[in-house]
């Protein structure tokens, strides 16, 4: 299996990495691993999927689905 040196890690990253390897009873090597495998399963695809779906609903208009404008809702409602 290969082998990953990392130099010049800063002092409060290493602390960091070091704490939540003891939090979670693992060691420094399996908690940096299990992020690297965690960071890299988040894909462009996925990425790009959530930026997609944020689009959709920030240009979505209920009209062109055949929903009333509120504002139709509010006469009807005070109407009664």
């Amino acid at each position: 299996m290969p082998t990953l040196h990392v130099r010049n890690v800063p002092e409060p990253l290493y602390e960091r990495l070091r704490e939540r390897a003891q939090e979670r009873n693992r060691s420094l090597s399996a908690e940096v691993l299990m992020l690297l495998d965690f960071a890299l399963d988040e894909s462009e695809d996925t990425q790009t999927e959530l930026l997609d779906s944020i689009r959709r609903r920030r240009f979505y208009n209920p009209a062109a689905a055949g929903a009333p404008d509120s504002s139709s809702l509010l006469r009807e409602d005070r109407a009664r």
